[in-house]
């Protein structure tokens, strides 16, 4: 029987600056890179083309390949994790199987099980640090508790942060200890039981220009503003310490995004129950209304606030919403139409291709006023102020919303200064309970 370790791809799927991968070369023994498109989470998708499940095949593949061009293969199965390390089990004579962490509630039910698999079988279950710079308790108060405010935290961040925690892991120095194998079949779409997306994925390369320009035309969504890749930190076909050093070395307030992504991992690791339940205990006081026509509209970019209405519209046909423009969307939903954040969060959980629970999670919360360094309650965007502001020459507006103008755009669906009004209230009477 083969002796072997293996090395399982995650939200890591590069060979390059891999903490993982690189860990498991280190080693004795040859490493088999692994991926298994987990039942588990394809099962909760109910859209059979979504654009996610294309994106990872594509990366999948891609990847399959540069580890062939290595004389190596991906090992790609389909089914339950711990049913799949079950089999492997049997098929290998495993000593170590390496991964690189995740911190969502699901993903640490699932490690948990492996672990008690892998343990049974005298098989070590080694984990790596590497879609975040500092993740855990590495950046914490002095008394040992996660930071609730992002102030001190970003403080904490960049002062501990040095050479070591940007340094790229060289793993091209050790491919030579790949397993040789022969390549195998991976499994198709069809297989999955999922179809094919035929929506435009945004390139893996570092848009320099624009990240060296991000603080000046970051809340322009008319404009070509933002890096587009969050999609590929998500699941990790590129760098998150790659993408840190070019951005410390061209614009600080693109260093201030990636600060943030690791607060909102932070926060999800220590609060794993923020999903559900507000970070702020009283804000799960607050009646919110239950208007299903309300929630469709909203849905659909019908809601007669152009601004809003291009940002659901963008997100429906493309799986990206410009950043600034989701935070508009979500206190429109939040605060003029009094709808529970929870369900702007599992909508944009289906919608985004660059999903991730953290992040999602974090600025819904923000956006209530129930998370952690939350926008305050009183604290209400004008849509109509938004839009004279970032999008004075309307033109993301006119082109998601060709209507605008016209007498067959929609009327608002709710006047703002009432609006406001009554969320004041009504979050005031909650919040009081």
């Amino acid at each position: 029987m083969t002796k072997l370790n293996i090395f399982w791809h995650r939200r890591d799927l590069r060979i390059e600056d891999n903490a993982g991968l690189y860990k498991a070369l280190r080693g004795d023994l040859p490493v088999q890179p692994l991926f298994i498109f987990d039942e588990n989470i394809l099962s909760q998708l109910e859209d059979k083309r979504d654009a996610r499940i294309t994106f990872i095949h594509n990366e999948i593949t891609r990847l399959s390949k540069e580890y062939e061009s290595h004389g190596s293969s991906l090992m790609v199965r389909y089914g339950n994790p711990v049913d799949i390390l079950k089999e492997l089990l049997s098929e290998f004579s495993i000593e170590n199987v390496y991964t690189n962490r995740d911190y969502e509630p699901y993903a640490k039910e699932r490690d948990s099980e492996v672990y008690e698999l892998l343990n049974a079988s005298n098989v070590h279950f080694i984990g790596a640090k590497d879609h975040v710079i500092f993740d855990k308790d590495e950046v914490v108060k002095g008394d040992g508790s996660p930071y609730l405010v992002f102030s001190p935290y970003a403080s904490k961040w960049r002062q501990k942060l040095n050479d070591f925690y940007t340094s790229s892991y060289p793993t091209e120095k050790y491919l030579g200890n790949l397993h040789r194998s022969t390549p195998t079949q991976i499994p198709s779409l069809s297989d999955l039981g999922f179809e094919k997306s035929e929506l435009e994925f945004p390139s893996r390369e570092f848009p320099k220009k624009i990240i060296r320009t991000y603080d000046e035309t970051r809340d322009y969504p008319g404009k070509d503003g933002t890096s587009r890749l969050s999609v590929h930190l998500r699941f990790g076909t590129i760098s998150i310490r790659k993408l840190l050093q070019t951005a410390l070395s061209s614009n600080q307030t693109f260093v201030n995004e990636l600060i943030w992504r690791d607060f909102y991992q932070m926060i999800l690791f220590h609060y794993p129950e923020c999903p559900t339940k507000a970070i702020k205990p009283q804000y799960d006081n607050i009646e919110w209304e239950s208007s299903e026509e309300h929630f469709e509209r909203w849905c659909k970019g019908q809601t007669g606030y152009p601004l809003v209405d291009a940002g659901m519209r963008e997100l429906n046909s493309t799986g990206y919403m410009h950043n600034r423009v989701r935070m508009v969307v979500a206190s429109f939903l939040t605060k003029h139409l009094l709808l529970d954040w929870r369900l702007g969060e599992r909508y944009f959980a289906e919608k985004l291709l660059d999903y991730d629970l953290a992040s999602n999670v974090g600025g819904w919360q923000w956006a209530s006023g129930s998370g952690c360094d939350a926008a305050p309650y009183f604290r209400i965007f004008n849509p109509t102020s938004q839009l004279e502001k970032f999008d004075p020459d309307l033109k993301y507006v006119k082109r998601w919303v060709p209507e605008y103008g016209t007498s067959s755009y929609a009327k608002p669906m709710v006047d703002h200064k009432q609006a406001r009004e009554r969320a004041l209230e009504r979050y005031k009477s909650g919040l009081n309970n």
